[in-house]
C-alpha cells in the first residue's frame, strides 16, 4: 500500500501489490523448493541402507524425510501462490530502502574472513579466531580496540577448548602448538 494525496491534500491509499496470480516469482522459489527436495531424496536413495542392532532405521531416514518434506511445502507453497497468498512486506524494519549497501562493512567483514582463512593453518584457530572476531566487531562499528580484542582473544581459546573437549573435533593450534 501507497499513499498519495490528492488535490484536497487527503491521503489516497493504493494498492501496489501485483494483482491475484501474478507473482511469479514465487512459482520460481516453489520450482527451487520442488526440484531441492528432489535431489535429496534422489541423493538419499543412493546411500547403502546398512542397518544393525543399533541402529534399525539405517541412515537413509533423515534425507528422505527432508526431501519429501521439501517437495510438500513447494506444492502447498505453489497452491498459496495460485490463490492469491502474499507475504506481507517488512513493515517493522527500521531501515532507509532508498540508501545503497554499506559496501565498506561488507568489504571489512570479508576481509576478516579471508585473513581467517588464509591464516588458521599457520597460526592457528585461537589466534585467526581472534582476529576474525575482532575484525568483525570493528568492521561492525565497534572502537573499544583493547576490550574487543580481550573479549576475540577469550571467544577464540573458548571455541578452541569447547571443541577439543566438548566435541572431540580438534582445531589447528598452528604455532601455540603444545602451549594449548
Amino acid at each position: 500500500m501507497s499513499t498519495k494525496t490528492n488535490e484536497t491534500d487527503e491521503p489516497v491509499l493504493r494498492d501496489t501489490r501485483p494483482p491475484r496470480g501474478e507473482d511469479r516469482a514465487q512459482y520460481g522459489v516453489c520450482a527451487f523448493l520442488a526440484l531441492l527436495g528432489t535431489a535429496v531424496v534422489v541423493d538419499g536413495l543412493g546411500i547403502p541402507h546398512l542397518t544393525s542392532g543399533i541402529d534399525p532405521v539405517g541412515p537413509r531416514a533423515v534425507p528422505l524425510a527432508l526431501g519429501v518434506a521439501l517437495v510438500i511445502v513447494a506444492v502447498l507453497y505453489a497452491v498459496d501462490v495460485a490463490r492469491g497468498g502474499r507475504g506481507e512486506p517488512e513493515s517493522g524494519e527500521d531501515v532507509d530502502l532508498t540508501r545503497g549497501g554499506d559496501w565498506r562493512t561488507v568489504a571489512l567483514l570479508t576481509g576478516a574472513f579471508v585473513v581467517n582463512a588464509v591464516l588458521i593453518e599457520r597460526l592457528g584457530w585461537v589466534i585467526s579466531g581472534a582476529l576474525l572476531f575482532w575484525g568483525s566487531a570493528f568492521a561492525l562499528g565497534n572502537r573499544h580496540h583493547l576490550r574487543n580484542l580481550a573479549i576475540a582473544a577469550a571467544l577464540s581459546l573458548g571455541t578452541f577448548y569447547a571443541f577439543a573437549i566438548g566435541l572431540g573435533v580438534n582445531l589447528p593450534a598452528g604455532v601455540l602448538q603444545g602451549i594449548l
